[in-house]
């Protein structure tokens, strides 16, 4: 299995580092032609220096690479939206794009392919900060930013940084099966994959850093009613303003729907349960403020395009040796806090 990734100066090291340990940690599995053969390949056989300082030794310049690959990947780095790339390397990326059984980008690696024209009508996804550009600059292109990754027939993207490993452990798991990604991701200590349908980021990212701005409020006032299936316009009363204000202000300061957004906080509370609790799903589904099962199901759908069953089942199968699970034994046997991850998302945020 040929892979040429691609790496230009100003890579973000974790584009690079993730795809090459996924494939690494595979071939220790594989033999023979099933093993993935990677080709680090730079605009000349030199250096490249990373975002952060490291540097990576590629193997050849794009001139001399090999000139057929059953997968093209390029990594992506902070600075790659405002590149002009130069137009040999782009009618070699088109030539070797077309070539390939698939290609793809990590990242922000998508604006390369852009540029050389492989794009137009296709579905792709980029780093949550950089889709409005994209979009925007490719009009042709069917910009999805609420994904982690894409995939279009031959074509594969993903969003930022650390999105690449779950590219390509869905590739592993195409290529070789899902014992073996599976694997591979228990090596690598990450989970076997976040769903491809899964939001890049919480709508809490969205949030104003003020304590006491709309989303923080709403926030914490859906936190602690979680069990009660409210209506916008109850929330928009607790707020104390009207429900056509409270709607237009919160899409405009936070950037999501206020339903989208209450939405995402019982999801993801929910998840919270199946992952930590064996709890049925029917008590699962009334303590995360849904009316049914049914509307739960709904919502994974919307927010995460999976059912809370697929859901409980992919976490439980992606679970890291047991021995790490240790310091949970220290905790108390209660039922767990879901919206710790929630708070400490929403602290996060606002410390930056």
């Amino acid at each position: 299995m040929k892979v040429n990734l691609v790496v230009l100066d100003g890579v973000q090291a974790l584009d690079v580092a993730g795809p090459l340990d996924v494939f690494s940690e595979a071939n220790r599995f594989l033999h023979g032609q099933d093993r993935y053969e990677v080709t680090l390949v730079g605009l000349r056989a030199d250096t490249v220096t990373c975002s952060s300082g490291m540097a990576f030794k590629v193997h050849c310049g794009y001139q001399d690479a090999a000139s057929e690959s059953d997968l093209l990947l390029i990594a992506g780095g902070p600075r790659y939206p405002e590149y002009r790339p130069d137009p040999d390397f782009l009618s070699w990326l088109r030539r070797q794009a077309q070539g390939a059984a698939r290609f793809g980008a990590v990242c922000n690696g998508v604006f390369f392919l852009a540029h050389a024209g492989l794009l137009d009508g296709r579905e792709v996804t980029t780093h949550w900060d950089h889709t409005e550009r994209l979009a925007g600059q490719f009009p042709n292109l069917n910009v999805r930013p609420d994904k982690i990754f894409v995939r279009d027939e031959n074509l594969f993207t993903c969003g930022g940084v650390s999105s690449g490993i779950d590219l390509c452990l869905a590739l592993v798991a195409e290529d070789r099966g899902h014992e073996l990604a599976l694997k591979v991701a228990k090596h690598l200590i990450v989970s076997m994959r976040r769903d491809g349908g899964q939001s890049q980021y919480s709508p809490y990212l969205a949030m104003e850093p003020e304590e006491d701005s709309l989303a923080v409020k709403v926030l914490k006032y859906v936190t602690e009613h979680i069990g009660e299936a409210m209506t916008i316009e109850e929330i928009a009363d607790a707020m104390g303003i009207s429900r056509r204000t409270f709607s237009r202000t919160f899409a405009r300061r936070a950037g999501v729907t206020p339903s989208a957004f209450v939405d995402q906080i019982h999801v993801d509370f929910a998840r919270k349960l199946l992952q930590e609790t064996n709890l049925p799903m029917k008590t699962v589904a009334f303590r995360s403020g849904f009316h049914s099962v049914a509307q739960m199901r709904m919502a994974f759908s919307r927010q995460l395009s999976t059912t809370p069953a697929d859901y409980r089942e992919s976490v439980r199968d992606s679970e890291v040796p047991r021995q790490l699970d240790a310091a949970r034994l220290t905790r108390k046997a209660t039922l767990p806090n879901p919206m710790l991850g929630v708070v400490a998302s929403a602290t996060s945020v606002a410390a930056r």
